[in-house]
């Protein structure tokens, strides 16, 4: 809305209706790119959109220059019907390179001031040539985003789409998730105008704006750490003593590539602890279709160990059992002998990118009703109720999604904050604290 603009870009959508795209599927692309259309600044001199309908043929359903406001745009969508042939995406970007992106169409004389971007949605794979194609398009200055959908051929999307591939490539399961990509490419076309106000920053309580830029600060009575973003909040701050257990989803679908994104994840949040016997232990628990235990509680007495244990986790690649998970998070994980040390906080993080394939609820209320403080961290198709039910309260405060692994390093930044144990204000040190601070300011009156 108000708190991001977005840089004037000519976007064509370039979409496939071939046979293999249901009419009910080629709803969820329609409602995709309306989604998309709404977070744009839509008109004449901002952002322009145009959309190229293919399978064996291919149709220009409207121009870059046909329609000029947000509600035109919108409705013109709402209009389009699949074509229901065959699928020559090569053909189809030819056409963008050829027409829709020509100054006849609308498109703007390239230069730095605009982007020329363009969105293509397939299914299948293409029944002509996309590399030599795609090449010339991107050599025109049109910057490619791929997203392919269920049996789609992800060899033809790396030929199709620009570099670095990893922003520019994306898979979805079915048309029925795509829509989870829309905040991606909102953010995508966003320029950021305040900082602060968009919540994309890292100070853990007070965040400054400054023309495209912030800093950070601290409420009264806490101090900025060195790393310029967090502060001392809480007794010993996240070297308070925790009990940390991760139950990481090691399914099929979470894929070879994006496992070594969510290592990345627990080192990250491995990272912010103080780690020792009398402070942080953590433990990490890896589940498919069954349940192991990658190491339990106090093996590692170091955060060096610990991560190097985490890069060296095997990926198991089966189903997704989450409930069994919960259940052995309960009975086994926090258990005095797997190193949990009685009285001490217990905290659980359970990563999923997908539906559970057994009964949650049981297992999710127990764990609360035990007192552990539950965070949910959810991927691509993970099922949102699913992630509320395993959160503690305030659910918003402990449960997270993203629909990109690329992501979830921001989630970590966010989770890291959060962990931390609460100073209890009726603890004899809080007390202390409070009067030597009205000591000093009674001082200073005083002077």
């Amino acid at each position: 809305g108000t708190l991001c603009r977005t840089k004037p870009t000519d976007l064509v959508f370039i979409i496939d209706s071939s046979r293999s795209v249901r009419p009910h599927e080629f709803e969820k692309v329609k409602v995709f790119m309306s989604r998309v259309i709404e977070g744009l600044d839509v008109g004449p001199n901002s952002t322009r959109v145009g959309v190229i309908n293919y399978a064996s043929a291919v149709k220009n359903e409207f121009s870059l220059k046909t329609y000029q406001t947000k509600a035109a745009l919108l409705q013109a969508v709402r209009r389009i019907e699949p074509l229901s042939t065959g699928t020559m995406t090569g053909l189809a970007i030819q056409f963008a390179i050829s027409r829709a992106f020509s100054d006849s169409e609308g498109a703007r004389v390239k230069s730095p001031n605009f982007n020329k971007v363009a969105i293509v949605v397939t299914d299948g794979r293409p029944q002509d040539g996309v590399q030599d194609v795609s090449a010339r398009a991107r050599a025109a200055g049109i910057e490619i985003f791929a997203i392919g959908v269920g049996r789609v051929d992800m060899h033809t999307l790396r030929q199709i789409a620009s570099e670095p591939l990893d922003d520019h490539v994306d898979y979805v399961e079915s048309y029925s998730v795509i829509e989870k990509l829309t905040h991606k490419f909102q953010e995508a076309f966003c320029v950021v105008s305040d900082l602060c106000a968009t919540g994309d920053h890292d100070c853990e309580q007070i965040c400054i704006s400054s023309p495209g830029a912030y800093k950070c600060a601290c409420k009264e009575g806490f101090t900025l750490n060195n790393d310029g973003k967090t502060c001392s909040a809480c007794s010993g701050g996240l070297g308070s003593a925790l009990d940390l257990v991760f139950l990481i989803d090691g399914s099929k679908s979470v894929r070879p590539e994006n496992f070594e994104l969510v290592k990345k994840f627990i080192n990250q949040i491995v990272d912010s602890l103080e780690v020792s016997d009398k402070q942080a232990q953590v433990g990490l628990v890896q589940y498919s279709s069954s349940v192991r235990q990658e190491f339990p509680l106090g093996q590692f007495k170091s955060k060096k160990d610990i991560k190097a244990a985490v890069k060296k986790m095997a990926y198991m690649e089966k189903g997704t059992m989450t409930g069994q998970a919960l259940k052995y998070l309960i009975d086994s994980s926090f258990s005095v002998i797997n190193g949990a040390r009685p009285g001490v906080p217990k905290v659980g993080i359970v990563f999923t990118d997908g539906r559970s394939q057994d009964y949650i609820t049981d297992a999710a209320k127990k764990a609360k009703d035990l007192g552990f403080r539950m965070f949910a961290v959810g991927v691509g198709n993970a099922v949102e109720d699913e992630l509320r039910e395993i959160a503690s309260e305030p659910v918003a405060e402990h449960y997270f999604y993203t629909a990109d692994f690329r992501t979830i390093s921001k989630i970590g930044k966010k989770l890291q904050m959060k962990i931390c144990i609460e100073e209890d204000p009726c603890e004899c040190k809080s007390i202390v604290k409070f009067q030597t601070k009205v000591e000093d300011l009674i001082t200073s009156l005083q002077r």
